[in-house]
């Protein structure tokens, strides 16, 4: 059978014509439309949360402002009248791009590329595991799924620079709020022996399994729950029942404030608890916290407007 070609249709209009443009489409009998604003961007990526580690600095800028309309017709004659059809009456430009059924399913992927991530790490997407690997860089394989961009988002990028400086062979790595597990097994993949990882959302727990297993990494090495430790008593508890050397926590200020209570508990003597996600805005509040919950901050990484932190216990 022979592959479909598909013209993908993007308008981009003034935010007030949105609504009426929109209204046109429908009323000419095209339902599958796609809306992208910069608010319901923003939401997508909050909400697919655990999807994606990888966003983009430029993608973001250029949704700043935007609202399009995207929606898809055969690139053939049928197609063509059909989309005649659905754009008379409308004043506005529109563009369009050819893809295959493969293209259509698969282009997010031109996004993601291999990333060299502080002295050692080299994150690589799955598809491109056949390419060399620079010397000096450990490979790290992910399917990101629905991942944006070209570059890393700050704060995670801040994270696993402090993952790189701080793992240590045979070392035990706590990741709470992992998400798709990249901190955890960036830890493993860097000779950490074993990780624990959780998150409040189930469907964390086979993303993370599905990107360590990329890495050759089992359920013998890696642990992946999900809970929430903050209201979780019992797993809290389960988790305090061991000292972890690295400790880490890629989420957001209004979680790491109330997890810092619970920090001191899980840390090994010399153990390292290091927080990423945080607006530059609100790090002074995650650094009050982490010293009266009894943590001392030694050292803070900035970039993009993101801050890491990383704490000891107090003497």
């Amino acid at each position: 059978m022979d592959e479909i070609k598909w013209l993908e249709i993007a308008i981009n209009l003034p935010p007030e014509k949105m609504d009426e443009v929109s209204a046109k489409l429908i009323a000419a009998g095209m339902t599958g439309l796609v809306i992208e604003e910069e608010g319901e961007f923003q939401q997508f990526l909050e909400q697919n949360r655990q999807y994606w580690d990888y966003v983009d600095e430029e993608l973001l800028e250029q949704m700043r402002g935007i609202s399009r309309i995207k929606f898809y017709v055969t690139d053939d004659e049928d197609g063509h009248k059909q989309l005649a059809q659905y754009m008379e009456g409308i004043d506005c430009e529109y563009t369009a791009v050819s893809l295959t059924d493969n293209d259509w399913a698969y282009s997010w992927q031109k996004y993601y590329k291999p990333m060299t991530i502080g002295k050692r790490l080299y994150v690589v997407p799955e598809w491109e595991r056949e390419k060399p690997v620079p010397e000096g860089r450990v490979p790290f394989y992910l399917n990101p799924g629905l991942t944006f961009g070209t570059g890393s988002h700050a704060s995670t990028q801040l994270c696993l620079e402090g993952v790189e400086e701080h793992t240590k062979e045979g070392d035990l790595v706590l990741d709470l709020g992992c998400g798709s597990g990249i901190l955890s097994i960036a830890a493993l993949v860097l000779g950490a022996k074993e990780a624990i990882a959780v998150d409040i959302d189930p469907k964390a727990v086979d993303v993370a399994y599905e990107n360590a297993a990329l890495n050759g990494i089992g359920k013998d090495r890696y642990t992946v729950r999900a809970g929430n430790v903050i209201t979780d008593r019992g797993l809290a508890n389960e988790l305090a029942q061991n000292r972890y050397p690295l400790v880490l926590a890629n989420i957001v200020a209004d979680v790491i404030i109330p997890l810092s209570q619970q920090v001191p508990k899980l840390l090994a003597e010399s153990g390292i608890f290091l927080c990423s996600g945080i607006i530059d805005s609100r790090a002074h509040e995650v650094e009050e916290a982490l010293e009266r919950n009894g943590l001392k901050v030694t050292k803070k990484r900035e970039k993009n407007g993101w801050v890491a932190l990383e704490a000891v216990l107090a003497d």
